[in-house]
């Protein structure tokens, strides 16, 4: 197929029934996200179940919907459906969720508007530098390759849809017996030694109480590990974008500039695009929290100093979180926004920010990152789908197609959330997350929480400084000792394990099986979470 034949055949997210189909699909979603978030706490990954739906579609036997054959536009599907999800649940409910339980109702709306100026902002920024040397599309991206190779499956059938097949079913009965099979999935296809400290980390606070008789978390260690790591990763993100190509001695321009655009032409993202886009993005996140403050009336809380760094924390809070986010989603297909906006959060009481400004604070920094991360895993769907990026133009437009759906899916899950959120408030149900950082600003801070940090910060910064960015074992150790998901360390370790045997008795050969059964792992597990959450939620 040519460039020219590939052009006319790529669909349009604005084609009528494709337009239509993704709306639709995007109501869906952000429901089902506030619906689940609100009663069990946690989002489920809806890409494989907005997949599936097309295939289904596709084989509904009247012409209008023989279009949906095309994987591309499955692609559009999966894509809308998923920005939804996380887009109304995380984006938007967490953060108006605080100025309610703080019984502050008149900032909810002011919230609101920056929270989803935020969102926007979020993918905006994803979508300019992704496939960037900062977030290649070579990254793991795990749930995308799971959607992907879900696709292919379905299209192409034979031994690659027998063996995904294969890897699902283990996937829902590993699922059904708890365990995590997302973390062994991933564990097959991505970065071994960020995804080991990922796997410490995991045990170490699954036992640390157990069998230390210490509570990581209450010691705020994993928070102290993140703050260093994140620090050390905020310089190497930085050394990335700022630093040149090196060049052999004695070479001249010339030949220093063809190799940096030799280094380059893999990437559709420059790194001289990257670091514009970074830059306009801070400037962006500090009008935003402008925005909240004018609306919120906080500023006559705060002195006019206080107000300047009130406003320059918080866009920085809002940068660091999404790029700290988007680095854990991208090695391990799991992200700690939570906890990162947690962090933001302890950060911001020690500063001695007053509690209204705190609780905006935490809502807005809780607003970015998952529309970075789960964008990123939908266009690492769409890059697999693609061909792995050998058509650059098509790849081009390709995405270009997704980062519009996204956009209209996260306009409709924010009128999704603004319809319904008073049903939501009126009957108390508010992301439990909330209920955290309400009772961590009521409670406040003090000295020894501080040390706490400052002082595992070191560690932190230490092992993130060994691994270099390639790796991310910092960051990455961090994120294992912020979640509590029983078992997933074990699960990530030994799928490791396994992927070394094998990768030895087989070779190369072992790439692809070893991609399409985590792949199947993956899509099994989503698939159980999402309806048994969907079960759970109907009791």
């Amino acid at each position: 197929m040519n460039q020219e034949e590939k052009e006319k055949k790529h669909p349009r997210i604005f084609e009528p029934v494709t337009f239509i189909l993704t709306i639709v699909t995007a109501v869906f979603g952000a429901i089902i996200g506030m619906q689940i978030i609100t009663s069990l706490g946690v989002t489920p990954n809806t890409s494989i179940i907005g997949a599936l739906l097309a295939m289904l579609i596709a084989r509904i036997p009247m012409t209008l919907f023989k279009r949906y054959k095309s994987m591309h536009r499955q692609n559009l599907v999966q894509t809308s459906i998923s920005a939804a999800t996380f887009g109304a649940a995380n984006s938007l409910l967490i953060p108006i969720g605080i100025p309610f339980l703080m019984g502050a109702p008149e900032l909810i709306v002011p919230m609101l508007i920056g929270a989803a100026l935020a969102m926007f902002v979020d993918a905006g920024i994803l979508y300019k530098i992704f496939d960037s040397k900062l977030f290649p599309a070579s990254g793991t991206w795990a749930p995308g390759v799971a959607t992907a190779e879900a696709i292919i499956a379905g299209d192409k059938g034979g031994k690659r849809a027998g063996l995904l097949g294969l890897g699902t079913g283990i996937g829902i009965i590993g699922s059904f017996l708890h365990i995590p099979m997302s973390a062994f999935g991933v564990a097959f296809i991505g970065n071994i030694w960020a995804l080991s400290m990922f796997g410490i980390g995991l045990l170490i606070r699954q036992y640390s109480v157990p069998v230390f008789g210490i509570d990581v978390n209450a010691l705020y260690i994993p928070h102290g590990i993140m703050v260093g790591a994140g620090i050390v990763a905020l310089v190497q993100v930085s050394m990335l974008i700022f630093s040149k190509q090196k060049t052999p001695k004695n070479a001249n321009k010339e030949v220093a500039a063809a190799l940096e655009t030799a280094d380059e032409a893999r990437l559709t993202r420059t790194i001289k695009e990257a670091r514009r886009t970074l830059g306009i993005g801070f400037i962006v996140y500090v009008v935003v929290a402008l925005i909240i403050a004018l609306t919120a009336g906080i500023i006559t809380d705060m002195s006019p100093g206080m107000l300047i760094g009130f406003l320059l924390f918080a866009a920085f809070a809002a940068f660091v979180h999404e790029l700290i986010v988007g680095i854990a989603a991208m090695h391990s297909g799991w992200f700690p926004a939570f906890a990162v906006a947690f962090i933001t959060l302890l950060i911001g009481m020690m500063v001695g920010f007053p509690p209204l400004a705190l609780a905006l604070l935490a809502g807005f920094s809780a607003a970015t990152g998952p529309a970075f991360a789960d964008m990123g895993y939908d266009f690492k769907t769409g890059h697999i789908l693609r061909g792995n990026g050998q058509d650059r133009e098509f790849e081009i437009k390709g995405r270009k197609q997704q980062y519009i759906t996204a956009m209209i899916a996260f306009g409709v899950a924010l009128l999704t959330v603004v319809v319904t959120y008073k049903g939501y408030f009126a009957q108390n149900l508010v992301p439990p997350i909330d209920a955290v950082y309400v009772s961590t600003i009521e409670a406040g801070t003090s000295k020894d929480v501080a040390m706490q940090l400052l002082l595992w910060a070191i560690p932190g910064a230490i092992i993130q400084l060994i691994g270099g960015p390639s790796r991310q074992l910092g960051v990455m150790l961090a994120t294992g000792l912020l979640i509590l998901t029983p078992y997933a360390g074990f699960a990530v370790l030994a799928g490791i394990l396994i992927r070394i045997i094998w990768r030895k008795a087989k070779g190369k050969e072992a790439d692809t099986p070893m991609s399409i059964l985590a792949a199947g792992f993956i899509a099994g597990d989503a698939l159980y979470s999402f309806f048994n959450s969907v079960f759970k939620m109907g009791k």
